[in-house]
């Protein structure tokens, strides 16, 4: 079997693929099923996980202020969303027998630890699956620019966004069918045309630290595998 070729990596996931389109439920067990196989296929070639995961699914921040109660707000709302995904997830893996906790970027000592980067690479070294929530602990950042700043504090040699699609393209391919596909981008680049796909944070902060950023489609099967064993897949965004 083909060597893994990052030792650690931070998986961004999308708290939006957790909803059940069927029964329309923020939570589908089949997706958390799913997402605890793969974690456990990487995990088995001695890949180190660390995970951070949206809460689009429940809410999202920016909705705060549509609704009339401020960005801030809604953004601390949005944050405990991130919580609920991530001890769902952590259940999920725990289920499955893997070994999994959950840190929280704020004080909750009745849900979980507090997240620091020396707990977080204790238990990575100890071969636990680690899910961050929280985001940043502070409003007006994202949950990727939450993963960005995770993946430099943990020593992740590789921070994986996982989406729908199979990468990043230069529009948005499922109302263009003409959409160009990139292989490969510079972080500048990737700034530069303001590609969507994460925001300028986050790039400017994987930039700064010398994070490559590999954009893939999680629900392709076999693709996890492949972009840990540093296969051809997706978009990888480097210097």
């Amino acid at each position: 079997m083909k060597k893994a070729k990052y030792r650690r990596i931070l998986l961004k996931l999308s708290g939006e693929v957790l909803r059940d389109s069927a029964s329309g439920e923020c939570l589908s067990d089949a997706v958390l099923a799913n997402m605890a196989s793969q974690i456990q296929s990487v995990r088995k070639m001695g890949v180190q996980v660390g995970v951070v995961i949206g809460g689009g699914n429940i809410f999202r921040g920016m909705k705060g202020q549509d609704r009339g109660f401020g960005r801030a707000h809604g953004d601390n709302m949005g944050m405990l969303a991130t919580m609920i995904n991530s001890l769902a997830l952590q259940s999920a893996l725990e289920t499955a027998g893997i070994p999994a906790k959950t840190l929280s970027a704020t004080a909750m000592p009745a849900l979980s630890e507090l997240f620091t980067f020396r707990r977080a690479i204790e238990l990575l070294e100890a071969g636990t699956v680690v899910i961050i929530g929280g985001g940043t602990g502070n409003p007006f950042f994202t949950t990727d620019s939450a993963a960005a700043l995770r993946a430099a504090e943990i020593g992740a040699q590789v921070l994986l966004k996982a989406t729908k699609v199979d990468g990043i393209y230069d529009s948005d391919p499922v109302r263009n069918p003409k959409a160009v596909k990139f292989d490969r981008l510079t972080y500048s680049d990737a700034l530069a045309r303001r590609l969507k796909v994460m925001d300028a944070a986050a790039f400017s902060l994987c930039m700064d630290n010398q994070i490559p950023i590999l954009v893939f489609d999680f629900f392709k099967r076999g693709e996890l595998l492949r972009v840990v064993r540093g296969q051809k897949a997706g978009t990888l965004v480097t210097a």
